[in-house]
Protein backbone atom coordinates (compact mmCIF):
# COMPACT_ATOMS: atom_id res chain seq x y z
CA UNK A 1 0.00 0.00 0.00
CA UNK A 2 2.98 2.23 0.80
CA UNK A 3 4.65 1.37 -2.93
CA UNK A 4 0.72 2.72 -4.22
CA UNK A 5 0.83 5.77 -2.12
CA UNK A 6 4.26 6.91 -3.54
CA UNK A 7 3.35 5.98 -6.95
CA UNK A 8 0.34 7.95 -7.04
CA UNK A 9 2.19 10.92 -5.02
CA UNK A 10 4.25 10.88 -8.06
CA UNK A 11 2.43 10.88 -10.96
CA UNK A 12 0.64 13.76 -8.92
CA UNK A 13 3.24 15.71 -8.39
CA UNK A 14 4.28 15.48 -12.01
CA UNK A 15 0.79 16.70 -12.85
CA UNK A 16 0.94 19.45 -10.68
CA UNK A 17 0.50 22.96 -12.37
CA UNK A 18 -0.46 21.34 -15.76
CA UNK A 19 -3.82 20.06 -15.45
CA UNK A 20 -5.58 23.50 -16.36
CA UNK A 21 -2.68 24.41 -18.93
CA UNK A 22 -3.71 23.67 -22.59
CA UNK A 23 -0.16 24.81 -23.48
CA UNK A 24 1.73 21.83 -22.16
CA UNK A 25 1.09 18.44 -23.39
CA UNK A 26 1.52 15.13 -21.06
CA UNK A 27 1.76 11.43 -22.40
CA UNK A 28 1.49 8.40 -20.05
CA UNK A 29 2.70 5.15 -22.28
CA UNK A 30 2.05 1.91 -20.25
CA UNK A 31 1.82 -1.61 -21.87
CA UNK A 32 -0.70 -3.82 -21.68
CA UNK A 33 -0.28 -5.98 -18.93
CA UNK A 34 0.07 -9.70 -18.59
CA UNK A 35 -1.22 -11.91 -21.53
CA UNK A 36 -1.99 -15.27 -21.90
CA UNK A 37 0.72 -17.11 -23.71
CA UNK A 38 -0.34 -20.68 -23.23
CA UNK A 39 -1.63 -20.73 -27.06
CA UNK A 40 1.50 -19.44 -29.27
CA UNK A 41 -0.17 -19.33 -32.39
CA UNK A 42 -3.14 -16.64 -30.80
CA UNK A 43 -2.34 -13.43 -31.99
CA UNK A 44 -5.01 -11.75 -29.82
CA UNK A 45 -4.76 -12.85 -26.04
CA UNK A 46 -6.65 -12.24 -23.06
CA UNK A 47 -5.05 -11.10 -20.18
CA UNK A 48 -4.70 -13.88 -17.11
CA UNK A 49 -5.56 -13.69 -13.96
CA UNK A 50 -2.41 -11.35 -12.90
CA UNK A 51 -2.75 -9.22 -16.20
CA UNK A 52 -6.62 -8.35 -14.86
CA UNK A 53 -5.22 -7.76 -11.59
CA UNK A 54 -2.44 -5.08 -12.74
CA UNK A 55 -5.11 -3.46 -14.86
CA UNK A 56 -7.19 -2.72 -11.91
CA UNK A 57 -4.06 -1.40 -9.90
CA UNK A 58 -3.22 0.63 -13.17
CA UNK A 59 -7.24 2.34 -12.26
CA UNK A 60 -5.89 2.76 -8.72
CA UNK A 61 -2.73 4.48 -9.41
CA UNK A 62 -3.84 6.94 -12.05
CA UNK A 63 -7.10 8.14 -9.58
CA UNK A 64 -5.33 11.47 -9.20
CA UNK A 65 -4.25 12.05 -12.92
CA UNK A 66 -7.28 13.55 -14.85
CA UNK A 67 -7.03 12.20 -18.22
CA UNK A 68 -8.36 14.15 -20.83
CA UNK A 69 -7.93 11.21 -23.31
CA UNK A 70 -7.11 7.43 -23.40
CA UNK A 71 -5.93 5.71 -26.58
CA UNK A 72 -5.39 1.47 -27.03
CA UNK A 73 -4.29 -0.53 -30.01
CA UNK A 74 -7.39 -2.54 -30.60
CA UNK A 75 -5.73 -5.98 -28.96
CA UNK A 76 -7.78 -7.61 -26.49
CA UNK A 77 -5.04 -6.85 -23.67
CA UNK A 78 -4.53 -3.63 -24.74
CA UNK A 79 -7.84 -2.78 -24.47
CA UNK A 80 -8.71 -4.84 -21.41
CA UNK A 81 -5.50 -2.77 -19.43
CA UNK A 82 -7.21 0.85 -20.65
CA UNK A 83 -10.71 -0.05 -19.52
CA UNK A 84 -10.32 -0.39 -15.57
CA UNK A 85 -8.78 3.15 -15.92
CA UNK A 86 -12.14 4.42 -18.74
CA UNK A 87 -14.23 3.55 -16.19
CA UNK A 88 -12.91 4.64 -13.57
CA UNK A 89 -12.81 8.15 -14.59
CA UNK A 90 -15.65 7.95 -17.29
CA UNK A 91 -13.90 7.77 -20.21
CA UNK A 92 -14.58 6.09 -23.47
CA UNK A 93 -11.39 4.88 -25.46
CA UNK A 94 -9.82 5.66 -28.96
CA UNK A 95 -7.99 3.20 -30.91
CA UNK A 96 -4.32 3.99 -32.67
CA UNK A 97 -3.16 2.37 -35.77
CA UNK A 98 -0.07 0.93 -34.53
CA UNK A 99 1.00 0.84 -38.20
CA UNK A 100 0.81 4.87 -38.19
CA UNK A 101 1.94 6.09 -34.55
CA UNK A 102 1.90 9.46 -33.87
CA UNK A 103 -0.12 10.79 -37.25
CA UNK A 104 -1.66 14.29 -37.18
CA UNK A 105 -4.25 13.44 -36.28
CA UNK A 106 -3.19 12.02 -32.94
CA UNK A 107 -0.93 15.11 -32.87
CA UNK A 108 -3.66 17.69 -33.30
CA UNK A 109 -5.78 15.98 -31.12
CA UNK A 110 -3.80 15.42 -27.84
CA UNK A 111 -2.28 18.63 -27.88
CA UNK A 112 -2.39 20.37 -24.84
CA UNK A 113 -4.06 17.44 -23.19
CA UNK A 114 -3.32 14.80 -20.43
CA UNK A 115 -3.17 11.58 -22.42
CA UNK A 116 -3.09 7.63 -21.67
CA UNK A 117 -1.91 5.53 -24.13
CA UNK A 118 -2.21 1.93 -23.74
CA UNK A 119 0.54 0.19 -26.30
CA UNK A 120 3.33 -2.92 -26.48
CA UNK A 121 6.55 -3.33 -25.53
CA UNK A 122 8.16 -2.44 -28.70
CA UNK A 123 5.34 0.30 -29.65
CA UNK A 124 5.88 2.38 -26.71
CA UNK A 125 9.59 3.20 -26.65
CA UNK A 126 9.47 3.72 -30.60
CA UNK A 127 6.71 6.26 -30.18
CA UNK A 128 8.05 8.02 -27.00
CA UNK A 129 11.50 8.53 -29.07
CA UNK A 130 9.47 10.02 -32.11
CA UNK A 131 7.64 12.32 -29.86
CA UNK A 132 11.06 13.25 -27.67
CA UNK A 133 12.91 13.36 -31.58
CA UNK A 134 15.28 11.29 -29.86
CA UNK A 135 16.83 7.36 -29.67
CA UNK A 136 16.58 7.32 -25.92
CA UNK A 137 14.18 4.38 -25.33
CA UNK A 138 14.61 0.41 -26.71
CA UNK A 139 12.42 -1.67 -26.45
CA UNK A 140 10.63 -3.37 -23.61
CA UNK A 141 11.26 -6.87 -22.45
CA UNK A 142 8.96 -9.43 -22.81
CA UNK A 143 8.56 -10.06 -19.55
CA UNK A 144 8.50 -6.45 -18.13
CA UNK A 145 4.63 -5.27 -17.90
CA UNK A 146 5.12 -2.48 -15.09
CA UNK A 147 6.75 0.32 -17.11
CA UNK A 148 5.38 3.67 -16.97
CA UNK A 149 6.66 6.34 -19.57
CA UNK A 150 5.81 10.01 -18.86
CA UNK A 151 6.48 12.27 -21.78
CA UNK A 152 6.01 16.24 -21.77
CA UNK A 153 6.01 18.80 -24.31
CA UNK A 154 6.44 22.53 -22.71
CA UNK A 155 5.10 25.37 -24.71
CA UNK A 156 8.69 26.11 -26.10
CA UNK A 157 8.51 22.47 -27.58
CA UNK A 158 10.95 21.31 -24.86
CA UNK A 159 10.51 17.58 -24.31
CA UNK A 160 11.45 15.97 -21.40
CA UNK A 161 10.53 12.44 -20.12
CA UNK A 162 11.16 9.66 -17.45
CA UNK A 163 10.27 6.20 -16.89
CA UNK A 164 9.05 4.51 -13.83
CA UNK A 165 8.76 0.70 -13.31
CA UNK A 166 5.84 -0.30 -10.79
CA UNK A 167 5.52 -4.14 -9.85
Amino acid sequence: MKYLLLISVLLFASCAGIKNDDSVTTYYFIRHAEKDITDAKDEDPELTDAGKRRAEKWAETFREVDFDLIYSSQYKRTVNTATPVAESQDKEIRYFNTRKLNDQAFQKDTKGKIVLVVGHSNLNPEWVNYILKDEKYSDINEKEYGSLFIVTIHPDDTRTSQVLYIN
